[in-house]
């Protein structure tokens, strides 16, 4: 019989299997709090339950799903880099980042990912599965154990492609959101997408509260089917649609993705045509430098080109930010260093 992960259990679910096994439901209360508030790793450490129920648990559930096979912590500090063994010897990674307004840690939702960005590690090595709502939820709760403070956003930005899993991760959303576990608003919670038009669409009739974040990258079709071939799938019209409802559903503003690519989508003629595309409602523009690693030959853009990019932009009217560059000296960008310890 496999043994149930326990930390996919609602609180609801957790009461349900306690009343079945003849236990009293303050029992699944004062599981929920050792296992979603101290963060233990082991039902051994839950002191306060009697010695048959702790043999009860370490019969018909797990605890722990995760594993550090691998942490690199950059020279400022700021930054830490996590690679994750599974149950089943798979590899996944997560990252924790200290900004001035306190920790938020970037977490993987899947095995691989199925989307085939040309210029992101994560799926060259193909999709393998899914994760499950534990462990994407320990991820988060190893972080808050390691820096030993409250992670207070996370952003679901790691390998894969959250929105490709979306029952799962609606749970997770679910659990880390819940007030008698880690209690992280949802509102600092960033949903990231390539750009699953129905996904959105849907995610949006939930009303989580949660920032959506969608991978642009491009202003225009050609360019972006060329880097993204989910892009064939949904083109540009479909998934500018599905934000407007996302934005008129939820309240809450878009915020894409842009990655910068010397020479290729970094020109002032193309910070016209992004500014056009995402008109006419609240949004926010995050430019990224393209990580230069081995599994592409794209290079960033100049740090003059992506200033001009930015100052056209906003003397157009868009919210803009470059993002502050983290990790590079640790592969901080997903997928870098599974790739690196998968070669080795």
């Amino acid at each position: 019989m496999d043994l149930v992960k326990i930390r996919n259990l609602s609180f609801k679910e957790l009461s349900e299997h306690m009343l079945a096994a003849g236990y009293p439901k303050f029992r699944a209360n004062q599981i929920f709090a050792w296992q979603n508030q101290k963060l233990v790793q082991s039902f051994n450490d839950m002191t306060n339950l009697p010695k048959e129920l702790i043999a009860y648990l370490n019969k018909n559930f797990i605890l722990q799903t995760l594993t550090i096979q691998k942490k690199l912590t950059s020279e400022d500090g700021n930054t830490t880099k996590l690679l994750y063994k599974l149950s089943d010897n798979n590899l996944i990674e997560s990252v924790i980042m200290r900004y001035n307004y306190g920790y938020s840690v970037c977490v993987s939702t899947q095995v691989g990912c199925k989307m085939g960005c040309k210029f992101c590690a994560s799926g060259a090595d193909g999709f393998i599965r899914n994760l499950e709502p534990a462990e994407i939820l320990e991820q988060v709760i190893i972080a808050q154990k390691l820096v030993k403070q409250r992670i207070g956003h996370v952003v679901l930005m790691g390998i894969g492609e959250p929105l490709d899993n979306f029952d799962n991760v609606v749970k997770f959303i679910s659990l880390v959101t819940n007030k008698d576990g880690l209690n992280i608003s949802g509102r600092n919670i960033s949903i990231s997408t390539s750009g699953l038009v129905d996904k959105i669409y849907k995610l949006a009739e939930l009303d989580l509260s949660c920032t959506l974040s969608v991978s642009l990258h491009a202003p225009n079709n050609e360019l972006r089917s060329k880097l993204m071939p989910i892009n064939n799938k949904w083109n540009l019209e479909e998934l500018m649609q599905a934000c407007r409802f996302y934005f008129k559903k939820t309240g809450r503003r878009i915020s894409f993705e842009y990655i910068m690519i010397n020479k290729l989508n970094d020109t002032i003629e193309q910070s016209y045509d992004l500014a056009e595309l995402i008109k006419g409602y609240p949004t926010h523009v995050n430019l990224i430098p393209i990580n230069s690693g081995k599994q592409t030959d794209f290079k960033p853009s100049t740090a003059k080109d992506i200033k001009a990019f930015k100052c056209n932009l906003e003397q157009l009217g868009v919210n803009v930010t470059v993002r502050r560059t983290l990790g590079a000296d640790i592969n901080a960008a997903c997928g870098q260093l599974k790739k690196k310890e998968i070669r080795r």
